[in-house]
C-alpha cells in the first residue's frame, strides 16, 4: 500500500458500521477517516469523536469537499443509489454494502456510472473473503462442484428479506459454479414484501445444481453450505469450521487460530479481508473481486429467483 494515508469517508453509521467497518478502518495504519455522515448530525459527531474521524458532515457535497479518496456506503439498502451515483460522478471510489440497490434499474445505473467515470465500485459480498468459504473453494481448485446446498436461516423477517440476506449464498454459488441458466423457486409469506421463506433450485451452465433454503422464521441464525462432487464433500459451518472429506481422509479446519485465537466476527466473516482488498484496489487501481459488473450478475440472478418465487418484481 501507499505511504500517504488513504482518506476515507463513511456514509451510514448503523449496526454494520459499528460491528465491522468503523473498528476495522480506525485501526488500519495508512487510513484516515476523513469524514462520517449519518441521517442524524449529532450521531455523526459522536461517531467522529469515538473513532477519530476528522469531521462529521451533513451532505455528500461536504463529504467530497473533505478530500476523500474513497467512500464506504453503509446506509440502508433503499438509499444506496442516491449516495453511490453522486460519489462516483465526483471522482470517488466506492465500497457499497450489499445489496447494491433495491431494483435492477438502479443497480445497472450504478454500474454504468462506475464504468463511465472509470472509478472503482465494489459490493460488500464479504462471504467470498471469509476463511471458511475461501477454503471450500480452494478444496475444489479449478474444478466445479457437482452440487451445492446452502442454508441461510434466522428468526424474524424484514423488508425484502431474501434479497437482504440470502443474496450472500447466491453470490457464493455463482463464485463456485459459474453462471446460472435455469431457476425454480418457491416462497411463503403473508405480506409478499416480508417473506418468511424462500427456496430455489438452480441449474448452472457448468452442469452444477444449487439448492437454497432461506427461512426467516427459524429458531436462530444458521448459515451453512455443503458442496459435493469429484469424490469429495465439503461442509461449511459458517463462520467457524470447514470439513473436507474424500474416500481416504477427513480434514477439519476451525477458525480458532485466526488472530492468535482472538479472531472476531469481522475476521471470520470476511469483513476485514474485504475492506483491505478494496483499499488495495484503490491504491493499485485494479478491479475488486466483487466489482460492480460481477455483482450485478448476482443481483440479476437474485431478482429472477424472487420473481420465480412469486415475490414482487422490483426490476
Amino acid at each position: 500500500m501507499q505511504k500517504e494515508k488513504i482518506r476515507v469517508g463513511i456514509i451510514g453509521l448503523g449496526s454494520i458500521a459499528h460491528i465491522a467497518h468503523l473498528p476495522i478502518l480506525s485501526t488500519i495504519e495508512n487510513v484516515e477517516i476523513s469524514a462520517v455522515m449519518s441521517q442524524t448530525y449529532s450521531k455523526a459527531q459522536s461517531v467522529a469523536a469515538k473513532f477519530g474521524a476528522k469531521q462529521a458532515v451533513q451532505s455528500l457535497d461536504e463529504m467530497v469537499a473533505a478530500g476523500i479518496d474513497c467512500a464506504f456506503v453503509l446506509s440502508p439498502k433503499q438509499t444506496h443509489a442516491e449516495a453511490v451515483i453522486p460519489l462516483l460522478k465526483a471522482g470517488v471510489d466506492v465500497f457499497c454494502e450489499k445489496p447494491l440497490a433495491m431494483t435492477l434499474r438502479e443497480s445497472e445505473e450504478m454500474v454504468n456510472v462506475a464504468e463511465q467515470t472509470k472509478k472503482i465500485l465494489m459490493v460488500g459480498f464479504n462471504r467470498r473473503f471469509a476463511p471458511v468459504y475461501s477454503k471450500a473453494k480452494a478444496a475444489y481448485g479449478d474444478r466445479v462442484p457437482h452440487a451445492v446446498f446452502a442454508e441461510k436461516n434466522r428468526p424474524q423477517t424484514e423488508y425484502r428479506a431474501t434479497l437482504e440476506n440470502a443474496i450472500h449464498m447466491i453470490d457464493l454459488m455463482r463464485w463456485y459454479c459459474g453462471e446460472c441458466d435455469e431457476v425454480e423457486a418457491y416462497s411463503n409469506f403473508e405480506d409478499p414484501y416480508y417473506e418468511s421463506l424462500a427456496t430455489a433450485q438452480l441449474r448452472f451452465k457448468s452442469g452444477a445444481i444449487g439448492l437454497l433454503l432461506a427461512s426467516r422464521s427459524a429458531g436462530q441464525w444458521v448459515e451453512r453450505m455443503e458442496l459435493y462432487g469429484h469424490n469429495q464433500s465439503v461442509y461449511v459451518e459458517s463462520p467457524d469450521s470447514v470439513r473436507v472429506v474424500d474416500n481416504e481422509k477427513e480434514t477439519t479446519v476451525t477458525m480458532t487460530p485466526l488472530a492468535m485465537g482472538w479472531a472476531r466476527v469481522e475476521d471470520k466473516l470476511g469483513f476485514k479481508q474485504s475492506v483491505e482488498h478494496f483499499l488495495d484496489c484503490v491504491v493499485e487501481r485494479k478491479q475488486p473481486l466483487t466489482n460492480g459488473v460481477d455483482a450485478l450478475k448476482t443481483h440479476e440472478l437474485m431478482h429472477l429467483i424472487l420473481k420465480k418465487a412469486g415475490l414482487p418484481d422490483l426490476s
